[in-house]
């Protein structure tokens, strides 16, 4: 965590009104309101707006969910967002992800072992990152691997996940317990 205390924190339950109550509820997961969410819940209208996006590019994209958290994990890593880390480690590997291959997302594209196409999408993220373009070989390499759909999911997926990494880190959003913490670069 790049914050050891949030700068704004989680609204605390006893503070949730009625209708902020209903809507995290529809957010629990295991019986438990995540960080991120309470946090959000400062700012309802936000809340509710984002979860609409967020809710597309996590559960309604047409790419699939190994490719997607591969280059959600990879932003993760990029941005040093010990938060994001720690839940699409969990999502990852819920994914059929290995332990390898989430240690090896740190390591990016030029990593050995990575498919032809694995390499070009984590590549895509760096140029993302980077530089907000993705160039013409990368492009042309997740081109004969996704649809027009899937490029446009997979470039709002990285937006998406660029603009909670900044959140996150700017805000302090403390990872719950019992998620993998972020390891050393």
């Amino acid at each position: 965590m790049r914050l050891s205390r949030p700068r704004i924190a989680p609204l605390p339950a006893k503070e949730w009104d009625a209708e902020t109550r209903e809507y995290l509820s529809r957010l629990e997961r295991d019986g438990q309101v995540f960080n991120i969410f309470a946090t959000l819940a400062r700012h309802p209208d936000l809340l509710r707006r984002w979860t609409v996006f967020a809710g597309h590019v996590l559960g309604k994209s047409t790419l699939p969910v190994r490719e997607r958290e591969l280059a959600i994990l990879r932003v993760g890593w990029l941005c040093r967002a010990g938060y994001e880390w720690g839940h699409h480690v969990a999502i990852g590997k819920e994914c059929g992800l290995t332990d390898a291959e989430i240690k090896r997302v740190a390591d990016g594209p030029q990593a050995a072992g990575w498919k032809p196409f694995d390499a070009a999408l984590l590549r895509a993220v760096d140029e993302l990152h980077a530089d907000s373009l993705v160039s013409d070989a990368t492009w042309q390499a997740l081109a004969s691997g996704f649809n027009e759909q899937q490029m446009l999911d997979f470039l709002f997926t990285v937006g998406q996940y660029e603009l909670v990494c900044m959140m996150l880190n700017s805000v302090g959003v403390q990872l719950e317990e019992g998620y993998e913490r972020m390891p050393p670069r």
